[in-house]
């Protein structure tokens, strides 16, 4: 299957990041290259793109498109290491950092891959291949307590408790195995008037199944405060999130980076020494015009939030 993935908010990234012709920045989800294309436009051939994906699939794809450009570096790991990548690559600082959190539509519509509730696979949801956790884990291992919690929390999914209750006792008989089998579940958990209104039935329950396989919430703030530590003075931080969870991180991340002092307001001299670390560049988040979610209606929840370091 063609890698294909509509870039978000391309031209809202590019300005937000404010691109120096001889910077060096990071996409640190490469995806199919399109912000990274967009990013080497308006770089000079001193300028530098570090690509850092998971997914080797994203890579192949994006080396293919990328193919004319000499100044890019891919590197297959999860961007949480993003402290380690630019150590190892002898980078000091950098310019600019890209974080766009969705999941590519190559991996929503590539059945095999087990993200999508509307084809039938096996469940897998691993964004990295390599690791061992899987949705079919998840689904069929974890306490049924535990599934309510994820189901809830991550997928803010009002009927978490039935539906963890459904798959507990489904599993019971026999493993859940493919992705289709899991939406009967969920449906058969759904009241009918619930089911018939709003979205898919199954589609937050699968989004806080593969937040969970991936950990993506756990990883994020730490990722943040890496991110930020590795930018120049003046160095532009953007992140586009696709669901409330992932953009209450960014928002109150930021605004702990941008605070100083957090002592007691009883203390009558700072004790911490906090000093703020960026500033917020967007203190509302970024959305889509309607052209593009006309174009591209999987970008309808984004949001791009920018910083820059101080």
């Amino acid at each position: 299957m063609e890698f294909k993935h509509l870039s978000i908010m391309l031209n809202e990234c590019i300005e937000g990041l404010d691109i120096k012709k001889t910077g060096i920045y990071v996409d640190c989800t490469l995806g199919g290259g399109g912000h990274s294309k967009f990013i080497l436009e308006h770089l000079s051939e001193e300028g530098r793109l570090i690509g850092i994906d998971q997914d080797m699939d994203a890579i192949n794809a994006a080396k293919e498109r990328l193919k004319d450009y000499k100044n890019v570096t891919y590197v297959n790991d999860n961007f949480y290491n993003i402290d380690a990548i630019l150590r190892k690559l002898d980078i000091e600082k950098v310019d600019g950092i890209l974080m766009d959190l969705g999941v590519s539509s190559y991996q929503l519509d590539n059945a095999e891959r087990g993200f999508s509730y509307m084809n039938d696979a096996k469940l897998d949801m691993r964004m990295d291949r390599h690791q061992e956790q899987s949705a079919y884990d998840v689904v069929n291992y974890y306490e049924e307590k535990e599934l309510e919690r994820i189901i809830r929390d991550y997928g803010e999914e009002k009927f978490a408790r039935r539906i963890a209750s459904f798959i507990s006792e489904r599993r019971s008989q026999k493993p859940i195995e493919s992705t289709l089998e899991l939406v009967d579940i969920i449906k058969a958990a759904i009241p009918a008037r619930a089911r018939r209104e709003g979205p898919h039935p199954a589609k937050r329950t699968f989004q806080a199944i593969r937040i969970e396989v991936n950990k993506e919430l756990e990883i994020l703030n730490k990722t943040i405060e890496d991110a930020v530590n590795n930018l120049n003075p003046k160095g532009r931080l953007a992140i586009i999130t696709f669901h409330s969870l992932e953009d209450r991180i960014v928002k109150n991340k930021f605004k702990q980076l941008e605070k100083p002092c957090i002592c007691p307001p009883q203390f009558p001299i700072c004790q911490c020494g906090k000093v703020p670390e960026i500033k917020i560049v967007t203190r509302k988040p970024i959305e889509p015009s309607e052209n593009e979610i006309e174009i591209n209606p999987r970008s309808r929840s984004a949001k791009l939030r920018i910083a820059e370091k101080i």
